[in-house]
């Protein structure tokens, strides 16, 4: 399909007190569950980390690109501009690395927004969702002002590009319960998150 696979796997994980991507959820860590569900629509893997010892430590596929934060301490836009920058295709589908519910349905109609536009964003509660996201490579020129100037709020470069925002009823029409954008941040949304796994979502 020409898009490429962005997965941010540069956070801290202070909140949940461990390594998140590293976390055991059925049967394998937490990034291999969010890059095996991303391939079925993706034709590469870009890992955006925060040093080449992380990019070492992560378990991943042996054709993963493993690229280290151009603009470091940038937080997820410094993450979205080094995963553009490295990947080979014109569009990457960004998440962050502790998301186990990527909705199938959801996933391929933003992909097949993509025309016309340089990226494709859900909103939620009137707020987009940067890291669920679409972005073409046409977006790398304003996101580096944003990042030079130190404005490293994502949404700040929405409006220099042409954005596709997905309104609530278009996301609760493929994904009713939102769990596309659920992350495991704490212990408890990583309890949580066994349940729903537990549950067959």
């Amino acid at each position: 399909m020409g898009v490429s696979a962005i997965v941010l796997a540069g956070g801290l994980s202070r909140r949940l007190g461990r390594d998140k991507a590293l976390e055991p959820f059925e049967g394998e860590p937490l990034i291999q569950r969010v890059i095996g569900r991303l391939s079925r629509f993706t034709d590469e893997t870009v890992v955006v980390v925060n040093s080449e010892a992380r990019g070492k430590e992560l378990p991943l596929p042996h054709d993963a690109v493993i690229a280290v934060d151009i603009f470091p301490d940038s937080g997820s836009l410094g993450g979205i501009f080094t995963g553009l920058t490295a990947a080979r295709n014109e569009w990457g589908f960004v998440v962050a690395c502790d998301m186990p519910f990527l909705n199938t349905d959801l996933i391929l109609h933003m992909l097949a927004l993509r025309s016309d536009y340089d990226a494709v964003v859900p909103l939620l509660n009137g707020y987009p969702e940067p890291t669920h996201a679409v972005y073409s490579s046409a977006c790398l020129p304003d996101i580096q002002r944003r990042l030079e100037a130190r404005e490293l709020k994502i949404a700040g470069f929405f409006d220099d590009v042409r954005v596709r925002t997905l309104s609530e009823v278009e996301v609760d029409d493929l994904d009713p319960e939102r769990l596309s954008f659920f992350n495991v941040n704490t212990p408890e949304d990583l309890a949580r998150a066994v349940t729903l796994a537990e549950e067959g979502r």
